[in-house]
């Protein structure tokens, strides 16, 4: 007898357990859930994931909240499903990952592949991931280029447009051509390149993209900030790190904007204030990787190789000032920048003494951390919420490898190791056809069917911390 308003003013304080029973009480009570009870249970199942954007905006606000509930207590569970997007590459190499809302880049020496999200219209059943193409980007009448880093332009630009640094000192914008569905080694000609030499023949170990600007990196510390909204790009302002240096982050966004840099040095994590044309040259203050080290005059040196920012989904809020890094001693460090120089939180895991080559955030309810380990292709996950808590497991093929690039998102992990991209797929529903089909090939390449093989996921070595 309750108003229909009154009835909805209540349903915003209502439990997830609590609507769905609310929703087998009658039609009306039924309906009401359906226009209001799942609209504002989303509010507070926010899940960055690019790879499900375009299949979302189809869903249903039922579907939704289904299919993030369902990742969210497979992440609890630690089920997943491993599988790996190709067979392994010849040799041994160094691949990248980038992504946005349309595709999935790897980078694999010089030739780049490309996977497409495609779009599920049914409610609640994991989106798929097709092969797209390889693009080869040394082609016959030039030498060897070798990528070394890789960003795509933000959301809202090109989704064929990404950013790409090679070993010879070039930076490109270049622009995909389009080609037939599974089109292999497709030539990058010149016409779809634009080219900046400002690194002078040093090979560009990263890249970073926030707003409308692009950080660039050496391995030598050279690096340079360049704003890439006009079709004519602006001249970079350069500074010299004077170290080697390894990754890099950028946030235009900020309160105050930055750059952090992870180098081989007394100071590995260091942070740099910007505007929008130029960098402090100097760090405007250093990350330490201990309490203690924060009052001693210097310290002992390391290197950090992966930065990453939390979450805009993670317990912490979404702060830009929130940084989470991989070390050269194997710890994951997480500093608060409105808190202090030390870090907040610490993590390892204690079965493995390698380094991390990269860190990424997000997860089951945005809360977790992910690291890609330096040896035996380990990927180490902890939740912020129950930090003491962690779990490890090896990509499938079980490669000796690093890990060496990771993507995490609200129902996957995309990673690559010298040999191939994987995926672990929380989601539910998740079929054969959801990633490419592998090819089959002559010898072992180190997959393993898990026990009762539904055609879907592979056996992988997990274990807990």
């Amino acid at each position: 007898s309750l108003p229909s308003d009154v009835i909805i003013l209540i349903i915003t304080h209502l439990s997830l357990t609590d609507l769905i029973s609310l929703t087998q009480v009658s039609r009306k009570l039924h309906r009401l859930v359906h226009d209001f009870g799942w609209k504002n249970v989303l509010h507070t199942l926010h899940r960055p994931s690019k790879s499900l954007t375009k299949s979302i905006s189809l869903w249903s606000s039922l579907a939704q909240v289904k299919y993030h509930t369902l990742s969210d207590r497979s992440w609890e569970k630690q089920r997943f499903v491993a599988r790996p997007l190709s067979r392994p590459w010849r040799g041994k190499l160094q691949p990248l990952l980038s992504i946005n809302e349309s595709r999935l880049f790897v980078a694999a020496g010089h030739t780049l592949y490309s996977y497409v999200f495609t779009p599920s219209a049914h409610d609640g059943t994991t989106p798929g991931i097709s092969f797209e193409a390889s693009y080869q980007f040394s082609l016959q009448d030039e030498p060897r280029n070798d990528i070394t880093s890789l960003a795509c332009v933000p959301d809202g630009g090109s989704d064929r447009t990404l950013f790409i640094g090679f070993e010879l000192g070039e930076l490109q914008r270049v622009h995909l051509p389009h080609c037939k569905p599974g089109q292999l080694d497709v030539p990058v000609e010149s016409s779809f390149r634009t080219s900046f030499y400002y690194h002078n023949g040093e090979l560009v170990e990263a890249l970073a993209v926030s707003g409308d600007t692009l950080l660039s990196m050496s391995t030598n510390g050279k690096a340079g900030l360049l704003g890439f909204s006009s079709p004519i790009p602006s001249i970079p302002h350069m500074i010299d790190l004077d170290t080697r240096a390894w990754s890099a982050l950028l946030s235009t966004s900020a309160s105050t904007p930055f750059a952090a840099f992870g180098t081989s040095s007394d100071t590995p994590l260091a942070v740099h204030y910007i505007t929008p044309t130029s960098i402090s040259p100097t760090p405007s203050f250093t990350l330490h990787a201990s309490h203690h080290q924060c009052d001693a005059d210097s310290e002992r040196p390391s290197a950090v190789y992966g930065i990453a920012s939390a979450s805009p989904a993670s317990p912490w809020g979404a702060s830009d000032q929130i940084l989470v890094s991989g070390w050269f001693d194997g710890l994951v460090r997480v500093h608060d920048m409105r808190v202090s120089h030390a870090p907040t939180l610490t993590f390892a895991d204690p079965w493995s003494f390698e380094p991390i080559y990269a860190v990424a955030c997000g997860g089951g309810g945005g809360a977790h951390i992910a690291a890609g380990s330096a040896r035996h292709s380990v990927v180490a996950f902890w939740d912020v919420r129950a930090a003491s808590r962690g779990w490890s497991v090896h990509a499938p093929g079980n490669d000796v490898s690093p890990v060496y690039s990771i993507i995490l998102e609200s129902s996957r992990l995309f990673g690559a190791t010298q040999s191939r991209p994987f995926v672990y797929d929380f989601g539910p529903a998740v079929r054969p056809e959801t990633y490419p089909s592998l090819p089959h090939t002559r010898g072992d390449d180190g997959l393993r069917f898990k026990k009762g093989w539904d055609h879907v996921g592979f056996y992988v070595t997990k274990y807990d911390h």
